[in-house]
Order: structure tokens, then C-alpha cells, then sequence
């Protein structure tokens, strides 16, 4: 009899250690922001989030406000909604929140990259050396390299009769823009050992492409796979395209390359000194190439989408492009040489620049999320003051909270492409309640994980964009079709995609 009372004793203390660890007895503490649980142990929201995120946090806001916390899958994120807090959580020190944690189970997850001992600081001031300034005018002229192989050779060849051709907008957008940021940072094939300049080019351009018909396959798989909710199936093909990318970028291959850009092969180097080992090295490289090439082509998309959809817009943005090339004795005729758009020259295209802000404005969403190390207090701009808990997530989803937000920018679902410039070429500032906020729209994160490539991003689009509207007659095949709808599935990945792509003519 003793021994059955033991072990129900012990069955009973089981269950409700298991409870407490699935969040089950959980309650609010005093000043801490309101709970949402769910019903389902450990699982909580995860469902409803996973689903559709920024409805799920539109529903939770209106409920209750500007902060709350959530159980999704086993972790306690609290949203904060307020703008006006954002400059305090991105200067908040790491001994207090940090975001390596999560961002390193995120990377092993889905590249099968596992971070090094190296200095997160010095990577990123690697990246801070070949991302601006000089570093960012060569890679920015590299690019422009490989747009003209990709885009212009056979225009200034005469081979190109001006018959229109049908594609499809996003792939088409993503293809290219994929390809020449491909070329730049991973090098081009060696003229010596292709034979010479024209085998070499012809390679490139059919590695570049069989290499993103694959990213795209794994493209396809990625926000599943970040919620390890994949089928076994597609779990099988995402280990197959790993592997894939891991030889196809190796460190072994890249040796053989020319025009490698300082941004990779010095990180490299450094990985290679701290004793990083080639295998993981190589998952390093894959890892950059989404960093760098997931959202631009899908970026590049929706501007060039939403220029065509207004054709206002694509008349300023055209002529003003136009007229900086004048300014630097270059022009767009039969039989003229490419053009070569440099990085001094992407500076003096304000409206341009205020397109891309726009654009990003509507269809970048990240999720950013923080490690709470410790407890600490939160003040809104209520004025209420918030105990945050040790061991909680705390995010911010500034796509409904600032982006998409009325009260900072009005009709926020209408594309305007001078929305972020004044008439004289300056940058305009946003308010909210009549105070200015510093955080009005917020594509690349902010603070200590802030994008360090936003800027090269940045040249792509507006070298791809400009490039096709300066050199080519565009045309939608469906000039009433609807903007698609966003795929809400990859809510907090970057820059979002369409649900369906969008057919196109140019010449």
C-alpha cells in the first residue's frame, strides 16, 4: 500500500512539474503587462501566430493595448507596440537583453550553422568596413558589373530586336538581383581556367541561374523549416538543398574564383584563424547568401511593381534617373555603351531613395525579438511602468506598430512614392501625437542587430530598378490586375513575398 502512495505521490509531482515547465500555473505578477496564455499547454498562441502573425497581434492590441505577453511554443514573448519605446529597447545593454541567443538556435536550425567563439564585434566591424564608405563603392560597382553581363551586353551588342517579351515580374526580379549580388560577393569564374572572357562569362551565367533555381526551392521551405514544422518530406529536401549550398559555396570552390569580394573572403579569413573548422565555414557561406540575397529580388518585385501600378511615380523616379546620368555625360540610346551607375551617383536620386522607403514601408516585416536576461522595468509613453520578466522573449513587430499606423502615416495601404521627401530633395520627419519619433519605419531592425548589409541592399534595388527603367519599355500584361496579396506565412522574415506572381512585357 505504501508503495502504490509513492509512486502516485511521485506520478502526481511529475504531472505537475510538467504543468508548471508547460507554462500551465503561470500567472501575472503586479506591474507586469496583461497574459495571454491559450488553452493549450506550452503550445499557447503558437497556432494562431504561426498562422498569421501580425492579424494575431492586431487582435491582441486592440485587446489590450500597447504591451502584452503571449505563450507561444513554450517561450513567453512580450510585444511592445509603442513606438515611443523603441529607442530605450535598442540601447538597453546586453546584460539585459540580447539577441545572439535566439538568433544563433535560429541559424543552426536552418542553415546548420552553429556561431564560432569569434567576436560577434568584429565580424560586424568587418561588415562596417566593406558595407560602407569605399567598401560599399566597390561592391556597388561590382554589381553594377554583373547587371550590365546579366542585363545590357546584348542591348550595346545590337543582338536585342525591340520585340516585346513576356515573364513573370517576381521571378524575373528575383533571378536577376539574385544573381548579380551572387557574382559580386562570391567571385566570378577564373578566365584562365574557363579558357577565356566569353567561356568564363557563359559560365557564370549558368552556375548563377542553376544556383538560384535551387535557392528558391529552399527559399520556398525556409519559413516552415525556421518553425521546425516541416513534413518529413520537404524536411528531406531541405537537408538535400543544405548540402547543396554547402558544396556549391564551399571554401574549396571559392578559392578557384576571381573578383571574390573583401566582405566574404575576409570574414572567412578571420573564421579560418580563430579555428573554425572548413565544413562549418562552408555553412557559413550559405548563410551569407540568404543574409545577403533573400529579401533585395523580392524587394526589387514589389518597387518595380508598384512603379508600374503608378504611373506618376514611374514617370518622376524615370526622369530623375535620367537626369543625374546627364549630369555625369551619360545616356540611354541605340547603339551607346551600358551604363555604369555608380554609388556617388545612386546619392542623388531623393525620390528613388523615397520609393524604396515607401516600398519597404508596406512589404518588409521583421520580428524582432530579445533575450530578458534579467528583470527589468519598461516605461511607456503612458507612463505606466512594466516589470519584464527574466528568461521572457521581448519583440517588436514594427510593420503594425509604426509602418502600417495611421497616426504616423497616413493611408498607410496606399503606395506613395514621395512620401518620405519634402519638395526640396530633404528627408521628411514623422510624429505621432504630435511628438517626432525617431522610429518611423524600420526594415532592417535597429541597434546592435541592425542589418550591417542595408546599405549594399539598399544599391542593388535602386541599381536593378533603375537600370530597368531607364533601358527598358515595361508593361503589365493585365494593367487592371490587383496588387497579390502578401504570403502571410513568412510574416517576420524580411521582406514579404506575393501569393501569385504578376506577367509582364518589356523591351
Amino acid at each position: 500500500m505504501e508503495l502504490w502512495a509513492a509512486l502516485l505521490c511521485t506520478l502526481i509531482a511529475s504531472l505537475l512539474g510538467g504543468f508548471y515547465l508547460l507554462g500551465a500555473f503561470r500567472s501575472r505578477r503586479p506591474n507586469e503587462p496583461p497574459l495571454e496564455k491559450g488553452i493549450i499547454p506550452w503550445l499557447g498562441y503558437a497556432l494562431d501566430f504561426r498562422k498569421d502573425s501580425s492579424a494575431f497581434l492586431k487582435k491582441m492590441q486592440k485587446k489590450h493595448g500597447d504591451i502584452f505577453t503571449v505563450l507561444i511554443g513554450g517561450h513567453y514573448f512580450t510585444f511592445v507596440m509603442d513606438p515611443f519605446c523603441f529607442e530605450a529597447i535598442v540601447k538597453e545593454s546586453r546584460s539585459k537583453l540580447d539577441f545572439t541567443a535566439f538568433a544563433a538556435k535560429l541559424v543552426l536550425q536552418v542553415f546548420g550553422y552553429k556561431p564560432s567563439i569569434v567576436n560577434h564585434s568584429t565580424m560586424h566591424a568587418l561588415s562596417m568596413k566593406h558595407l560602407m564608405g569605399d567598401g560599399l563603392r566597390l561592391l556597388t560597382q561590382a554589381t553594377m558589373d554583373n547587371f550590365q553581363k546579366l542585363m545590357l551586353l546584348k542591348l550595346s551588342s545590337g543582338e536585342e530586336q525591340r520585340l516585346w517579351q513576356e515573364a513573370s515580374l517576381f521571378y524575373y526580379c528575383y533571378n536577376i538581383v539574385f544573381r548579380a549580388g551572387y557574382l559580386a560577393l562570391y567571385g566570378t569564374e577564373s578566365h584562365q581556367q574557363a579558357g577565356n572572357k566569353e567561356k568564363a562569362h557563359e559560365q557564370d551565367l549558368i552556375h548563377s541561374n542553376q544556383l538560384f533555381i535551387e535557392f528558391r526551392k529552399y527559399d520556398r521551405l525556409f519559413p516552415r523549416l525556421a518553425y521546425a514544422v516541416l513534413p518529413p518530406k520537404d524536411k528531406i529536401e531541405a537537408e538535400r538543398l543544405k548540402r547543396f549550398f554547402w558544396h556549391a559555396l564551399s571554401v574549396s570552390k571559392s578559392c578557384q574564383k576571381d573578383n571574390i569580394s573583401r566582405w566574404i573572403s575576409d570574414q572567412d579569413q578571420v573564421l579560418a584563424e580563430n579555428g573554425v573548422p572548413e565544413y562549418m565555414r562552408d555553412r557559413f557561406m550559405f548563410m551569407m547568401l540568404w543574409a545577403s540575397q533573400g529579401n533585395t529580388g523580392p524587394a526589387a518585385f514589389w518597387l518595380l511593381l508598384y512603379l508600374m501600378k503608378h504611373p506618376d511615380a514611374l514617370k518622376a523616379v524615370k526622369e530623375e534617373v535620367e537626369k543625374v546620368l546627364r549630369e555625369h555625360g551619360q545616356e540611354v540610346k541605340p547603339g551607346s555603351p551600358p551604363v555604369n551607375i555608380t554609388s556617388d551617383m545612386l546619392n542623388q536620386t531623393p525620390l528613388l531613395d523615397s520609393a524604396v522607403e515607401e516600398t519597404l514601408r508596406l512589404v518588409a516585416a521583421p520580428i524582432l525579438i530579445r533575450a530578458i536576461l534579467q528583470d527589468m522595468s519598461l516605461k511607456v509613453s503612458s507612463g505606466t511602468e512594466y516589470t519584464l520578466r527574466k528568461g521572457d522573449r521581448l519583440a517588436l513587430f514594427p510593420h503594425l506598430s509604426v509602418q502600417m499606423n495611421p497616426e504616423i502615416h497616413p493611408e498607410p495601404h496606399k503606395f506613395k512614392y514621395d512620401r518620405f521627401v519634402n519638395p526640396d530633395g530633404t528627408k521628411k520627419d514623422f510624429y505621432k501625437n504630435g511628438k517626432r519619433l525617431k522610429y518611423f519605419s524600420m526594415p532592417w531592425g535597429a541597434g546592435v542587430s541592425i542589418c550591417p548589409g542595408r546599405f549594399f541592399a539598399t544599391a542593388e534595388i535602386k541599381l536593378f530598378v533603375s537600370l530597368m527603367l531607364t533601358h527598358y519599355d515595361l508593361e503589365l500584361i493585365n494593367a487592371e490586375e490587383e496588387i497579390p496579396a502578401i504570403d502571410t506565412s513568412r510574416w517576420g522574415f524580411g521582406t514579404m513575398q506575393p501569393v501569385r506572381d504578376v506577367r509582364f512585357r518589356y523591351r
